[in-house]
């Protein structure tokens, strides 16, 4: 699978490199529960919400939008509290709804968890328009948590590193003419962490992600 290295707009550059684990950064790793399920933000096994199962990538087959309930907020607890912990949860919500609004087309919650001018937000999630588009989804996968790092920022609040993989499932080709079996995808995110007030928002993200680019 290919990769892509997302740009941040330089108003909100995102000082870090990518390197293993640690992403450059100096705060200490940690190591999250694994097996966190896109379902429900939990530990329980993804619902398929009634919806078409996976498909072994024919041509004529697709996976319409699972009924699937949104990350629940209680399973990231802190995430409101003004401290770098609870950006670290934020960003780790932000991420399980990104993901899930990939499997449902829903938006409105994740457009609500990052600011306004966050372009490279958009970036990372424009799939979802076409995929909504097109009536066609993701289905239903895992996320399992590697660690996350705590960086230090000139920018933003926080800048939280987010280290995850999905589990094997499908996706649309490009041209949405048939569907591809996406083995398990490693991704390496950081998040630019705002606090407005009452909560977290996402200002700004920086992602990679292929076979192998947490090695």
């Amino acid at each position: 699978m290919s990769r892509r290295l997302l740009a941040i707009a330089a108003a909100a550059a995102l000082t870090f490199t990518f390197a293993a684990c640690d992403v450059g950064g100096d705060g200490p790793v940690t190591e999250p529960p694994q097996q966190v399920g896109t379902s429900d933000g939990g530990g329980a096994a993804p619902s398929d919400g009634g919806g078409a199962a996976p498909s072994d990538g024919g041509d004529d087959q697709t996976v319409a939008a699972s009924d699937i309930p949104a990350p629940d907020p209680a399973d990231y607890a802190g995430m409101d509290e003004h401290t770098a912990d609870g950006a670290t949860q934020a960003f780790r919500y932000y991420i399980a709804v990104s993901m899930w609004a990939h499997q449902t087309g829903e938006t409105e919650l994740l457009g609500s968890l990052q600011t306004d001018d966050c372009s490279s937000c958009t970036e990372f999630n424009k799939d979802i328009e076409q995929l909504r588009d097109h009536g066609e989804y993701w289905s239903t996968f895992r996320l399992t948590d590697v660690g996350t790092n705590l960086h230090d920022s000139k920018n933003f609040d926080h800048e939280i590193g987010y280290y995850f993989k999905t589990s094997p499932h499908t996706r649309p080709n490009d041209d949405f003419s048939g569907r591809v079996d996406v083995k398990e995808v490693e991704y390496i995110t950081v998040g630019g962490m705002l606090w407005a007030s009452d909560h977290w928002s996402t200002g700004g993200i920086n992602a990679e992600w292929g076979d192998d680019v947490q090695k």
